[in-house]
């Protein structure tokens, strides 16, 4: 499943997503029917506009046994929010069937190794929020005394060559937030200002996240500031993209 908003503006992390799954052995298929998640639409409560969206989805990904996307946000609202289309067995299979990209690797490939993957360069990583405290991929810092963990970098850590950067307040919101940053742009804005200062204050360039929905707002706030940082998505470094 690749989101709308991938197809839309970034359709080079679907390429990577979808080479890296038969990299690994995993036979892809894409209804060429999908169209959007709905969570734009139930994020705003508009839940009667949802339900048609939903109702699609379902129909194009009740049959499979796995529904694997690049995107924690989209997986979030459909394992745990998928609510304005019937409670239905198709609409259950689907919320139980569905898996964030790092999740599917970690947790149902448990691939050890990517053997073609080389990145030379420093990272900042960016969990999102969804992916950490709607799916628990990633340790929260609210909750100091749990062992600490990370699907993502896990990941990432078995490219040849790439390094992380360790920066303060790593797991706060980007402040795109979904339609947030539409309706509280000034705030959104500043919140991802405020962001990248931090990581430009880590001495790092290179921003690497499993959401293309926070990149693209970060890329946005640094292209208002004629900013250089590069973002990636964790399919293209894993996928061997080079920067």
């Amino acid at each position: 499943m690749i989101p709308c908003y991938i197809d839309m503006f970034y359709p080079e992390v679907g390429v990577a997503t979808l080479e890296l799954l038969e990299k690994l052995g995993v036979e892809v298929d894409y209804p060429f029917d999908q169209t959007c998640c709905g969570q734009p639409m139930a994020n705003s409560g508009a839940h009667k506009e949802a339900k048609a969206t939903e109702e699609l989805f379902i129909r194009n990904f009740a049959r499979y046994d796995h529904i694997v996307a690049p995107s924690g946000s989209c997986v979030h609202h459909l394992r745990n929010k998928f609510t304005a289309a019937d409670d239905t067995p198709e609409r259950q299979h689907v919320s139980a069937h569905v898996w964030d990209l790092p999740e599917f690797l970690c947790d149902v490939l448990k691939v050890e190794e990517f053997p073609w993957a080389e990145f030379p360069h420093r990272v900042a990583l960016h969990v999102s929020c969804s992916s950490i405290r709607g799916l628990y991929e990633q340790s929260m810092s609210e909750r100091p005394n749990d062992p600490w963990f990370s699907k993502p970098r896990s990941l990432l850590e078995k490219v040849r060559g790439i390094s992380f950067v360790d920066w303060d307040r790593a797991d706060e919101c980007c402040g795109f937030g979904g339609t947030f940053s539409v309706t509280d742009e000034a705030v959104a804005a500043a919140i991802g200002n405020d962001h990248l200062d931090r990581i430009g204050q880590a001495g790092v360039r290179y921003v690497v996240s499993g959401d293309m929905s926070c990149l693209m707002h970060l890329e946005g706030c640094a292209h208002r500031d004629r900013d250089d940082f590069k973002f990636l998505h964790l399919a293209q470094v894993l996928n061997g993209g080079t920067g």
